[in-house]
């Protein structure tokens, strides 16, 4: 608990302070805090990596909910997906994960010039760039969730977690997860009552519903 409180108050000081910052290595700072938190309190050895954007880093209680399963929770706030790829060895690869949860692209769909084709072509070279460096180890995708503060978006969101969905399908050990179609209400709507006050981030209830889908295709390791 205590290790986690310091990891969360390291990473809330630079994640929000780089939210309106367009360079590419605008996390930096982040990745220098990860390294050195890493240094105090040695990560589990290949463990289910959680890697994204914000509902992944404000998860605060991720890593207890999934604990059978020795995971390990960096999400980087306001990442989008080119930012996860630039990072993919400090975030990725550099834990040697036995399997790689990922949420990404919610954050490229408030841009204009972004379209869901956009978004597949950026998540296509992130799980490419995954599968050269870690050939063997299997992909769990989360599908975009509607945001109610993103409603003008989804559209495109839609767009592309069905392009998305469509080509993971083609790829063997990738698994595309579902969350979007139960966070809508039957008329299409973001559903508010999962959402916290800022209708971005996710609360206690909007998780159950991840938890729900996203476990039955975790990889418990062995040796617990």
């Amino acid at each position: 608990m205590k290790k986690r409180s310091i990891f969360l108050v390291f990473i809330i000081i630079w994640s929000f302070s780089h939210l309106v910052a367009q360079d590419i290595t605008r996390y930096e700072n982040d990745i220098q805090t990860i390294r050195q938190y890493d240094k105090i309190y040695a990560p589990p050895k290949n463990p289910v990596l959680f890697v994204g954007s914000s509902s992944f880093r404000l998860w605060d209680d991720l890593e207890r909910t999934f604990a059978d399963y020795a995971v390990l929770n960096r999400g980087i706030g306001g990442s989008v997906i080119n930012e996860i790829t630039y990072y993919i060895n400090d975030l990725i690869v550099a834990y040697h994960p036995r399997q790689i949860v990922l949420y990404v692209g919610e954050n490229d769909l408030p841009d204009e010039k972004t379209t869901g084709d956009s978004v597949l072509n950026r998540t296509v070279r992130l799980l490419t760039h995954i599968r050269e460096k870690l050939p063997n180890v299997p992909i769990v995708y989360i599908s975009i969730k509607p945001s109610p503060s993103r409603e003008k978006y989804i559209a495109k969101m839609l767009l592309a977690n069905r392009l998305i969905r469509d080509y993971i399908a083609t790829q063997n050990d990738m698994h595309f997860v579902d969350v979007c179609s139960l966070m809508l209400t039957p008329d299409g709507k973001p559903r508010p009552e999962l959402f916290r006050e800022d209708r971005l981030h996710m609360n206690k209830l909007g998780y159950s519903i991840w938890i729900k889908k996203i476990k039955p295709y975790l990889k418990k390791n062995k040796e617990i």
